[in-house]
């Protein structure tokens, strides 16, 4: 594991997660917790996604597409469960 991939997949999962946020207001989590669910989920979607397409998807732009998309589906699922525990 490349520790400045990691970090990479970190901060683009949780630009992911905030566009996932303002895009879809109604799964918002407040601009602090799009952030950290988009982290989280950039941060494991990104090595999931390493680790699955091994040299189709490699370098800075598998880092970066992989942290984006995996930090919107967590924000997103995560603004679904709390809409849902919330009634």
């Amino acid at each position: 594991m490349d520790l400045t991939a990691l970090l990479v997949q970190l901060v683009s999962g949780a630009v992911g997660g905030s566009a996932a946020g303002a895009a879809a207001k109604q799964y918002s989590l407040g601009a602090v917790g799009n952030a950290i669910a988009g982290a989280v989920g950039g941060g494991i979607a990104g090595q999931l996604i390493g680790t699955m397409a091994g040299q189709m998807i490699e370098g800075w732009v598998g880092s970066i597409a992989g942290g984006a998309v995996g930090g919107a589906i967590l924000m997103l699922i995560a603004g679904v469960i709390r809409n849902m525990t919330a009634k």
